[in-house]
C-alpha cells in the first residue's frame, strides 16, 4: 500500500473503468488517507475518520466496479449490499448489523486461504510422505535380525519408497487406489425460520452441539484414487497448520482497519416529506439503524467484537427521486464527500467496448476462442455497436455500460448457437453486419423494449 499513491490507484482504476475521474480521484484520496492513519502514532490516530462517499449518478456508470477494483487493489475485506433490503420486513427491518458480521465472514475466508497458500509446500510433503506410508510398508523385522540383517531391510525398503516416490511425482499411480481416514466430525443441522432473521443473534450454536455431539474425530477408511487423495490431504494438512485464532486475529484487524462496504441503492432508504406514506417511517429508521454503524460502534459477532470506527463505507444511488439532503442530518454528516458519475456517451461506451482489461469484446472472443472459432471486431463495426448502444440508452431507462451486454448479445446470439459446427473458422463483425442485426431492433421501439 505505501506504493500505491493516488495517482497510481487512479491508474489502476483505469485499466477497468473508463471516465468517471473525479469518482476515481475521490475514492483514491480515501484510500491513501487510511494508510496514512495508520502511519501516525499516538491517541491522533483513534481520532481520523474514514472520508465515507457518496456516489450519484445512474445505473451502470461504474459506481460498484470502482467499489469492487478498489477493495481488490490493497487486498481489502469488500461487501456489497443493497439498502433496500433492510426494509423488506417492515419497520423492524433485516438487521443492519448483519453486514459487518458478513464482512468479518468475509475476511476470515480470505484470511484462512492465503495462510493455507502459504503453507502449501509443506502441506505437500506431508501429504506425499502420507501416501508414500500407505504405498510402501515398514520392512517386517524380529527380535533374532542381526543388525546388519536390520540394516539391510531397511536400506531394501528405502530404495522401493524412493522408487515409488519417483513414480508418484511422474503422475504414474494417480488412477491407483488406496485407503485413507476421512475426519468425521458431524454436528446435527439446526434451521430456523423467523420473518426477522437471526441475524442479531448469532449464537454460537455449531460450537454447542460439537461439545454435546462430540462426533467420530478418529474418523473412517475411504478408498479413492491417489490423485484425489493427494488433494484431500493437503487440504487437511493446510488447515491443521493453520491456527483459527491466529486466522480471526488478522481477519479482524483488516476488517476494523481496511474494510469498505458498499451500501448502493442509498436513495431508495432517502425520505422525500413531499410524498410522505407509511413506507416512508420504516426508510427513515433503517437510516438510524445504519447510522451508529457508520459513526462507529461495537458489532459483536462469534469471532469478537467489531469496532467499525474506522470502515471505509461508500454509497451510492441515482437520486433521481429523491436528494441527498433527503436522508437524515445525521447520517448526511458521516458521508462527507460527494461525487456526481456523469452519464456514459457514446464515445465512452466505445471505448469501454475496447480498452478494460475485461472488456466485453475481449470476454466474447475468450467464449469464441473456447469453440475453436477465432472473434473478431471491425473498428467500425465497434462503433455502430456503441452507437445503437447510446441509442437505445436515450430511447428507454438508461442503464449505461449494462446496455452493452443486451446488445452483444442480441447481437452474437446466432452465432454461438451455432459455434460448435464452424471450429477452426475466423468470425469477422462488419459494420454491416452490426446494422442488419440491430437497426430493426432499434428503429421498432415496442421490439426494443422486450429485446433491448
Amino acid at each position: 500500500m505505501e506504493n500505491l499513491t493516488p495517482k497510481k490507484i487512479v491508474n489502476e482504476l483505469d485499466k477497468y473503468i473508463i471516465g468517471q475521474k473525479e469518482a476515481k480521484k475521490s475514492v483514491a484520496i480515501a484510500l491513501r488517507n487510511r494508510w496514512r492513519r495508520q502511519q501516525i502514532e499516538g491517541d491522533i490516530q483513534k481520532e481520523i475518520m474514514p472520508n465515507n462517499i457518496i456516489l450519484i449518478g445512474p445505473t451502470g456508470v461504474g459506481k460498484t466496479e470502482i467499489s469492487r477494483r478498489l477493495s481488490k487493489l490493497v487486498n481489502a475485506p469488500f461487501i456489497k449490499v443493497e439498502a433496500t433490503k433492510f426494509t423488506e420486513v417492515g419497520y423492524v427491518g433485516r438487521d443492519v448489523e448483519s453486514m459487518i458480521r458478513e464482512l468479518m465472514n468475509i475476511a476470515i475466508n480470505d484470511v484462512r486461504s492465503e495462510m493455507m497458500r502459504e503453507v502449501q509446500e509443506k502441506a505437500k510433503a506431508k501429504a506425499r510422505s502420507r501416501i508414500l506410508d500407505k504405498l510402501v510398508s515398514a520392512p517386517p523385522l524380529s527380535a533374532t535380525d542381526t543388525d546388519e540383517e536390520i540394516q539391510k531391510k531397511q536400506e531394501r525398503a528405502a530404495r522401493n519408497r524412493a522408487k515409488m516416490a519417483a513414480k508418484l511425482d511422474a503422475g504414474e499411480l494417480d488412477d491407483r487406489e488406496i485407503e485413507i481416514k476421512i475426519a468425521q466430525n458431524k454436528v446435527p443441522h439446526i434451521e430456523v425460520f423467523s420473518n426477522a432473521g437471526l441475524e442479531n443473534i448469532d449464537l454460537q450454536l455449531s460450537e454447542m452441539m460439537k461439545n454435546i455431539f462430540p462426533g467420530n474425530h478418529q474418523g473412517k477408511g475411504k478408498k479413492m484414487k491417489i490423485s484425489k487423495a493427494m488433494e484431500y490431504l493437503i487440504s487437511e494438512e493446510s488447515a491443521s497448520m493453520v491456527k483459527q485464532e491466529k486466522v480471526v486475529e488478522i481477519a479482524k484487524n483488516r476488517v476494523e482497519n481496511d474494510g469498505i462496504i458498499f451500501i448502493d441503492e442509498i436513495d431508495k432508504i432517502a425520505v422525500n416529506h413531499s410524498r410522505s406514506s407509511g413506507s416512508e417511517v420504516s426508510r427513515s429508521g433503517v437510516q438510524r439503524d445504519l447510522l451508529p454503524i457508520v459513526e462507529g460502534s461495537n458489532v459483536p459477532t462469534k469471532h469478537g467484537v467489531i469496532d467499525t470506527s474506522h470502515i471505509l463505507f461508500i454509497t451510492a444511488g441515482a437520486f433521481n427521486m429523491a436528494k441527498p439532503s433527503d436522508l437524515i442530518p445525521e447520517l448526511q454528516g458521516r458521508f462527507p464527500i460527494r461525487v456526481e458519475l456523469q452519464s456514459l456517451s457514446e464515445e465512452d461506451l466505445e471505448k469501454i467496448l475496447i480498452y478494460p482489461k475485461n472488456s466485453l469484446c475481449k470476454q466474447y472472443e475468450a467464449l469464441f476462442s473456447a469453440e475453436g472459432v477465432k472473434l473478431k471486431f471491425n473498428k467500425d463495426a465497434i462503433k455502430e455497436i456503441a452507437k445503437f448502444a447510446a441509442e437505445a440508452n436515450e430511447k428507454m431507462e438508461d442503464i449505461g455500460a449494462r446496455r452493452l451486454h443486451t446488445i452483444m448479445n442480441s447481437l452474437l446470439e446466432e452465432y454461438l448457437f451455432d459455434m460448435p459446427e464452424k471450429k477452426g473458422k475466423t468470425v469477422t463483425i462488419t459494420q454491416k453486419r452490426v446494422v442488419s442485426t440491430l437497426g430493426k431492433i432499434i428503429s421498432n421501439e415496442d421490439l426494443s423494449k422486450y429485446i433491448l
